[in-house]
């Protein structure tokens, strides 16, 4: 099979499309064909060596991971675990840390996907697996938003951005986005009832919220002052340049004052993808794709999202 690989640490162009047996389920797992897997920003790390050391020296390495596609094969007990059936159209991830969905093939447990929404394309499809549960996990869980709150989503146009702008508007909040200047219509479309140019408007002329939901990991001292009492922050990143700094913030936050601030990396399981499926069937959420790339092409993926301004996701196509 045809699968997204790469030999050493290094910038985009150590990607290539190669070539690998198809992988065999064990017992009680499901092989999925792929139609479509996202771009996450995790891989961009992982694949220039900036997570050398939880990544490992072993090589060759595969990417993807999250994926939208079809059940190629399952045995009675996965089928039993999941009510599923060859040919049904699923979506999930392979697991926490695993990679390689970015392949024609995956093997995937039952708990790891659920049943994709009917009529959503797949390729398209491909865009949410990762970032919806994420946007679900952050609002829903985490946050615990409620109607008639106020949430301001930091990096709205980005992937888990436009799925937590259209969810905060479907759960019956007050919607604000900050977004780039030219995506400012853009994430109006989607369901934000104010949006500002992050580069223009700083903390101190937005006023105050319930809940921020930050997807952009710096500045997290100022943004978490804009909460109000009994105010709540969830963040899904943290500083690159000052990791250490930034997490020690957050775990602050957690034993001096009343505004945590939340942090979390998803580990989603059914109930999640069939929560998204839901919110996606009845027409609270939608995917935003920024461009789709062939396999092939691996490395112009990567080279997209690392030169930012995406809309949602990008997305590599399989089949």
């Amino acid at each position: 099979m045809r699968m997204a690989r790469y030999d050493r640490y290094g910038p985009p162009e150590v990607l290539y499309e190669g070539t690998g047996p198809i992988p065999v389920a064990k017992p009680g797992e499901v092989l999925v064909r792929v139609h479509g897997s996202s771009v996450n920003g995790g891989e961009l790390a992982l694949r220039s060596g900036k997570a050398r050391l939880l990544a490992g020296r072993r090589f060759p390495k595969r990417m993807g991971v999250d994926f939208a596609g079809e059940v190629a094969a399952l045995d009675s007990r996965a089928a039993g675990l999941s009510g599923l059936s060859v040919g049904d159209r699923v979506w999930g991830l392979p697991g926490r840390t695993a990679l390689g969905s970015a392949a024609e093939y995956v093997t995937v447990a039952p708990e790891r996907l659920a049943l994709a929404p009917a009529g959503l394309d797949p390729v398209r499809a491909a865009a949410l697996p990762g970032v919806g549960t994420t946007a679900i996990t952050a609002l829903r869980d985490k946050a615990r938003l409620r109607p008639g709150e106020r949430l301001l989503v930091r990096g709205a146009s980005g992937g888990v951005g436009t799925v937590a702008v259209q969810l905060g508007r479907a759960y019956g909040a007050r919607v604000t986005a900050l977004a780039g200047a030219k995506n400012l219509d853009f994430v109006r479309e989607l369901g934000a009832h104010d949006a500002f140019d992050y580069a223009t408007t700083g903390p101190a002329g937005l006023g105050s919220f319930d809940v921020v939901l930050d997807t952009v990991g710096t500045g997290t001292g100022a943004y978490r002052r804009l909460l109000a009492p009994g105010g709540r922050m969830v963040s899904i990143s943290f500083d690159a340049d000052h990791p250490l700094a930034s997490l020690s913030y957050i775990l602050a936050t957690t034993v001096f004052g009343s505004r945590r601030v939340r942090f979390f990396s998803g580990n989603p399981r059914h109930e999640l993808f069939a929560e998204l499926t839901r919110q996606v069937e009845s027409g609270a959420v939608r995917p935003v794709v920024d461009t789709v790339f062939p396999l092939a092409d691996i490395a112009g993926a990567h080279r997209a999202l690392e030169a930012g301004g995406v809309r949602g996701k990008h997305v590599v196509q399989v089949i």
